[in-house]
């Protein structure tokens, strides 16, 4: 895993200064700590920050092809890199390096912008082709690996894996991006199709970006996408067996390294198949690793310890704090952007816990995306149903008008807090799940706007984006719809952008089997019935498992990384409430009386804003790094 940049001039070739582009690799050293390189020629310029997986003492980047008429940095990791060799050297290719870069290179040769296709992996790279005076940027289908691009002033185009990087060039104005602002309020995470930055762009997951020179920079090209329109055939029993290989495949696809390899164990089902495939696969005992939390409703060490001992792992545990916030300013650092997943505390001690004992370490990540594993599709599903049942014009003023004069009881039983249900009911199924996956609602962050920086919104909202994916996407029914808008915003904004920053910034390597993109293409294709069953979640992955994993784990209630931020906030945190009400950085797009409001709130128990209140101390502490 590597930290990569670059430089390119499309209009004109201009010098590139080699000290421009090391600065911008030294900003993301902590994503490479093994070496580093440059390499310029005339209107272009690469970078790169290695931690060493593959081909340990070979495979130096920015690399090139004999007479550099072809040149690569990048970012990530082939998994099928051995097949694709063999059959470039079967086409005469001829290789010096045993690791996977030399294989871009060589594909770039053979298939130019196909060659994607092909891979097997996480990866962003950048190849500047000479012959074709041009560069090529990539990232992969999930969108696993960052990259961030920019247009300057002076005609270039300059990318990076992080933000941090591109900050690094003087020429990139610090100006903050209004609407990525509401968009964060909205979600919680910068979207990938957004950022904070004005004028930086982030290069969505599955598309590339060809800048050729003596033409104008276009749009990025979609080269892949998840396809829900499509139902596979068979029997449940078949089509189990095909998921368990599929499985299966991920897994041991991305136990290749020559570094010590482990995996992150929670004991719920996601990190506990990752385990169970990998003890299946390998001679030596798993390496596993479990954060504890010293509050008993959170604490995941029971259930880790059970899988530990049913496959012989060597399992590290460590115990953190329930009020583990002493990380913050760590995080504002590693993810640059305002993120406000309080999860993220507890992947980065879990990735540094990691760290201590291996080089790269495989997560569950994906299966709730893929297999319908989140709360919120069962909700989604059941409040359909009941829209397919009553025509709009009685629903929508019937439930409207309930959802309104029914209190808003945050403090109550959730079996009691039916005004949010209602007003759902009373909208379409893909306006409620835009409001169901964000963190503000819409009417709390009208009133903590100022009245200029609603004006200056010009009424765009972050839920509007979710929106138009569920209408736009290639989908049978609602819970298509609502997954495959998880995988175009949710998994690339918020679950991997947090596994990835808080793993780079302590130099560990994390692999998402769950993701191989030909599992995610098989999952897509199970009938609904088979993902979501009578209120159960990732329904046949877990009776593929029961073979393998005990009941008590296949079916236990998900638990996750919960961060008690509510109750950080009447606590220990609330001086750092109070403080939002003076914030001079937040003055100029909240209404610091109306931010009183709802500490005062919170602080009472008269509402339920801790997750609001967690959002405005990461944006305050976000944005005085970046814009001060």
């Amino acid at each position: 895993m590597c930290g990569i940049a670059g430089i390119f001039y499309p209009a004109s070739p201009k010098p590139v200064d080699p000290a421009r582009i090391v600065a911008m690799t030294d900003a993301q050293a902590h994503r490479g700590p093994d070496g580093s390189g440059v390499w310029t020629a005339l209107g272009v310029g690469l970078g790169h920050r290695r931690l060493s997986i593959i081909d340990v003492a070979g495979s130096p980047q920015p690399m090139a092809l004999p007479g550099e008429r072809i040149v690569v940095t990048y970012n990530g990791e082939i998994y099928n890199f051995a097949e694709l060799r063999a059959e470039l050297i079967a086409k005469g290719a001829v290789f010096r390096t045993q690791g996977d870069t030399e294989v871009l290179l060589h594909a770039w040769m053979a298939w130019g912008p196909d060659m994607l296709a092909r891979l097997n992996g996480m990866f962003a790279f950048a190849i500047h082709d000479a012959d074709r005076q041009s560069l090529f940027l990539a990232r992969d289908r999930m969108g696993v690996k960052p990259l961030h691009y920019v247009e300057l002033a002076d005609g270039a185009v300059a990318f990076a894996s992080e933000l941090k990087g591109l900050l690094a060039h003087p020429l990139v104005r610090r100006t903050p991006d209004l609407r990525a602002i509401e968009d964060y309020m909205t979600l919680g995470y910068v979207p990938d199709d957004a950022c904070i930055v004005a004028g930086v762009r982030k290069l969505p997951a599955g598309h590339f970006l060809l800048l050729q020179r003596g033409r104008a920079v276009s749009p990025p090209v979609r080269w892949w996408d998840i396809d829900f329109s499509k139902r596979a055939k068979g029997s449940a029993r078949d089509l189990e067996a095909e998921l368990v290989e599929r499985m299966r495949e991920g897994v041991r696809s991305r136990m290749v390294a020559d570094v010590p390899l482990g995996a992150f164990l929670s004991g719920g089902v996601d990190s506990s198949a990752v385990v169970a495939l990998m003890a299946e696969a390998s001679k030596a005992p798993v390496q596993t690793c479990t954060i504890g939390f010293d509050e008993a409703g959170h604490d995941e060490r029971g259930p880790a310890a059970v899988i530990a001992t049913r496959f012989a792992t060597d399992h590290a545990v460590r115990t953190v704090q329930s009020d583990d916030f002493a990380l913050i300013d760590t995080l504002v650092a590693a993810f640059d952007e305002p993120f406000a997943d309080a999860s993220a505390l507890a992947t980065y001690r879990v990735c540094a816990l990691a760290r201590e004992r291996v080089t790269v370490a495989l997560s569950g990540d994906g299966a709730d995306e893929a297999l319908a594993g989140y709360r919120r599709y069962k909700f989604h599903a059941a409040e359909e149903r009941v829209r397919g049942l009553l025509p709009p014009g009685f629903r929508e003023p019937v439930f409207g008008a309930l959802g309104d004069v029914y209190p808003k009881a945050d403090w109550a039983p959730r079996a009691f807090r039916a005004k949010t249900t209602l007003l759902a009911l009373a909208q379409d199924g893909n306006e409620a799940y835009a409001g169901a996956v964000g963190v503000t609602t819409c009417a709390v962050r009208q009133a903590l706007y100022t009245p200029a920086m609603a004006r200056q919104l010009g009424g765009h909202r972050g839920e509007d984006r979710y929106v138009a994916a569920m209408r736009q996407a290639p989908a049978r029914d609602a819970l298509d719809r609502a997954q495959y808008a998880d995988f175009k915003h949710w998994l690339p904004g918020d679950i991997l952008t947090k596994v990835d920053r808080t793993s780079m910034a302590v130099g560990l390597e994390a692999r998402e089997p769950l993701l191989d993109h030909r599992l995610i293409e098989f999952c897509a294709t199970l009938p609904p019935k088979l993902r979501l069953r009578r209120g159960e979640g990732k329904w046949l992955m877990k009776k593929s498992l029961e073979p393998w994993l005990p009941r008590d784990s296949l079916y236990r209630p998900k638990m996750g990384f919960v961060t008690p931020v509510s109750a950080w906030f009447r606590g220990a945190l609330a001086d750092e409430a109070a403080a939002l009400t003076r914030s001079p950085v937040l003055a100029s797009w909240f209404d610091l009386h109306a931010i009183e409001r709802i500490v005062a709130d919170h602080r009472a128990g008269r509402a339920e804003h801790g997750r609001t209140l967690w959002q405005l101390v990461m944006l305050e502490r976000s944005a005085a790094r970046l814009f001060a």
